[in-house]
């Protein structure tokens, strides 16, 4: 069976070379460049997104928001419908939960079967392909689509009917987001106090509190290596959805909120492009008395 691949980014390329390993893949970016390690891996590069649907029955979009999803689909045109129906379409990206709640209704509605799939890890996990998937849909897609999974994730959980795969995700991003966020105010608040932070990290790393995050991100302080596993502006895309979700029902996210006006900031003093860890930027700035007007 042909899987296809929609979207070969920072997280998307290294999930589909790893699926190529193991299934005949047929890949698609609106960028082209970042297809040719596809093509060099045996893939098919299909030279439009249309091409991906008329040659598979299960595609992957690993799209970076709704926008995006919507444009290749061609939601909400004639052109939709033949692209979805008789496909499993299986979103792997980061949406607002009623986004996907909806799409899956579109999709459902023009033939298709849709099944919800982002999935928790930053770049290194998808190049090792020890991903999780938080899987959301019917039974029998969600069946289908499951083992297909395997060369990029080292578990799958199905957490229920859509959209409760992304609302999963979100709770999950919401602790990742202020475990970092307090992991670089440490390193912060450590350096202003002339400690080593290769010590710090040899300390953290051999106590209770170590994990992968840690020793990941203050590896990365460490050598001064601010180089994307989790890009920053996209994490704070994601303090967006979490917040607007949490508004919606009524839920206290104080930490939440501390965090995200941090990473604002650090978009406002230009470090988005950067790992997330490097929020410890806003950080420095305001040590320094010097904190931006975030843009929202």
């Amino acid at each position: 069976m042909k899987v296809g691949f929609v979207g070969t980014g920072v997280m998307g390329q290294p999930m589909a070379l790893n699926l190529a390993r193991h299934v005949d893949v047929v890949a698609w970016n609106r960028s082209p460049e970042r297809l040719r390690p596809l093509a060099d891996a045996g893939a098919t590069v299909a030279r439009e997104a249309d091409d991906v649907f008329d040659a598979c029955e299960v595609v992957l979009l690993m799209l970076a928001n709704g926008q995006v999803v919507d444009e290749v689909l061609a939601r909400g045109t004639a052109r939709f419908a033949r692209l979805v129906a008789g496909r499993t379409v299986v979103a792997m990206g980061t949406t607002a939960p009623s986004y996907s709640a909806g799409l899956e209704v579109d999709v459902v509605a023009a033939g298709g079967r849709y099944v919800e799939s982002p999935v928790s890890g930053s770049r290194q996990p998808a190049l090792d392909g020890t991903l999780v998937a938080l899987m959301a849909g019917d039974a029998g897609p969600v069946g289908l689509v499951r083992p297909l999974l395997e060369p990029m994730c080292r578990q799958t959980f199905v957490c229920g009917p859509v959209p409760s795969g992304l609302t999963m995700k979100l709770a999950v991003n919401l602790y990742l987001i202020t475990l970092v966020t307090g992991l670089a105010e440490t390193a912060e608040y450590a350096e202003r106090h002339g400690l080593d932070l290769a010590v710090l990290r040899d300390v953290l790393d051999a106590g209770p509190m170590a994990s992968d995050v840690s020793r990941g991100k203050l590896a990365k302080l460490v050598a001064g290596d601010l180089a994307v596993q989790a890009r920053l502006a996209d994490v704070r895309y994601n303090t967006d959805l979490i917040a607007a979700l949490a508004r919606g029902s009524g839920t206290a996210t104080p930490l939440l909120d501390v965090a995200r006006e941090l990473f604002l900031e650090a978009e406002a003093l230009g470090h988005g492009g950067l790992d997330m860890v490097g929020v410890i930027h806003a950080l420095a700035a305001r040590s320094d008395g010097q904190r931006p007007t975030s843009q929202r």
